[in-house]
């Protein structure tokens, strides 16, 4: 019988090495494969990951505002600021307010009118709440530097709720004490006395009939 000479049985010592060696990649591989199944097929997770990114980067569009901006008249009540005194609202990051006092007019309306500025931006907002049984005209007027001037005419309804009226942001021009805003109340269509004249500073003047609110 023909022998091949020099070829002999395995040797036990390599065949346990092999073994190890393949369970070792064995080990490596199988965890490998399914991390990337999990991350293509569990949308969930995909999801998740994707709201964590989006809420480090932030929004440009916040959506409590509109409540918080609806709220922020009944806020102020409380607030122990005085009024002119530039302060912080709750209106976003660094928002500066220079903001008049709180007037009442014994006909129901209530009013108090500030200056906003933002960044570069400043514009002109006032909180009130109209209580006289009737929808009213609010013309809110910013006045900045250089005689510019910026009108918004606002429709006051008349379900005795809070609510606010403002003017388009524009680019600052100046300082924000160079700014003043001025709201007046009246009946619609412009029938009957001026209701009320709230401002963002107490040297401009307000509707004698105005008193302010304890």
């Amino acid at each position: 019988m023909l022998r091949i000479s020099g070829v002999g049985p395995p040797d036990p010592h390599t065949i346990r090495l092999l073994a190890l060696a393949g369970l070792a990649v064995c080990a490596f591989v199988v965890p490998l494969a399914v991390a990337s199944v999990g991350s293509v097929g569990d949308p969930d997770r995909s999801a998740v990951r994707r709201s964590a990114q989006d809420t480090a980067r932030g929004s440009s569009y916040d959506p409590s505002y509109d409540d918080r901006s609806r709220s922020a008249y009944g806020d102020q009540k409380s607030s122990s600021a005085a009024p002119g005194s530039t302060r912080v609202l709750g209106l976003g990051l660094a928002t500066a307010a220079r903001c008049g006092p709180e007037l009442s007019s014994p006909d129901g309306v209530e009013a108090q009118t500030c200056v906003l500025t933002q960044g570069e931006d400043t514009w002109a907002r006032t909180y009130y709440r109209n209580s006289t049984g009737r929808p009213l005209d609010a013309v809110l007027s910013l006045m900045g530097p250089g005689r510019h001037a910026v009108r918004m005419h606002c429709r006051a309804g008349s379900d005795d709720e809070p609510a606010t009226c403002e003017t388009p942001r524009e680019r600052t021009r100046g300082d924000l004490d160079g700014y003043t805003a001025v709201t007046e109340f009246a009946a619609r269509g412009g029938e009957g006395p001026l209701l009320l004249r709230s401002a963002s500073n107490t040297d401009f003047g307000v509707n004698s009939k105005a008193f302010k609110r304890s």
